[in-house]
């Protein structure tokens, strides 16, 4: 019973967590719709081996085309991949 409740107390504590990341993005929308539109779109470039991962922007005539963009951008940094967010400003 008590792991019950300690796990369901962590995965609410994780849902609060994921809300209020998504929350401080501000501007940034994340739909299947916006996905395909062209614009400045937002990623997180998670990076391996030591290389600091960061929050990155690229623009494109849709998600993908910015994601190319700015994993070209990233391979100088070392073993990195954009994973897409959103599209910036609406």
């Amino acid at each position: 019973m008590k792991r019950t409740v300690l796990s369901i107390l962590a995965a609410g504590a994780a849902v609060v967590a994921i809300s209020a990341g998504a929350g401080a993005q501000g501007s940034v929308n994340s739909s299947r719709e916006v996905y395909m539109t062209a614009g400045t779109h937002q990623f997180f470039v998670w990076c391996t081996g030591g290389t600091a991962s960061y929050t990155a922007t690229a623009d494109g005539s849709s998600a993908e085309d910015a994601q190319k963009k700015a994993y070209e951008e990233s391979k100088a940094k070392g073993k990195c991949w954009p994973v897409w967010q959103g599209k910036v400003g609406g």
